[in-house]
């Protein structure tokens, strides 16, 4: 039985210390450093393998470039996405699309450019 249709993701990055330093700041958790094969190295973001999706941070020099088109990733900011907006604002994120309810059962979305120039969203419940 499928639980997710996502499993994993990648956020790319130019500078791999300075998006950790970025999201760090914006969630308040650490990311794992990891060195891999083939100059790749990564971030990733904290995850019970149980509950959900997992993804990271990603540095190469020739397979990854920051974008604001293409794929969207949504970020969990429960429980209240404001105070993560507020962190993106002040680690010199760009809001682009402000708190926005999608209903009142899927609760709230926004979306923001990083420090790298990737866009990404948010979601939380309140």
């Amino acid at each position: 039985m499928i639980k997710n249709a996502a499993d994993w993701f990648e956020i790319p990055t130019a500078n791999l210390e300075r998006a950790c330093a970025f999201y760090e700041q914006v969630f308040a958790f650490k990311l794992q450093p990891m060195e891999l094969q083939n100059k790749l190295r990564m971030a990733m973001f904290p995850i019970d393998p149980s509950q959900g999706v997992g993804g990271a941070l990603t540095h190469h020099p020739e397979f990854y470039t920051p974008s604001q088109t293409g794929t969207l990733v949504y970020l969990n900011a429960d429980p209240d996405l404001d105070v993560a907006l507020e962190r993106v604002r002040k680690a010199g994120g760009q809001v682009l699309v402000p708190k926005t309810q999608i209903s009142p059962e899927y609760g709230y979305m926004a979306v923001f450019v990083d420090c790298e120039g990737n866009r990404v969203a948010l979601h939380s419940k309140g």
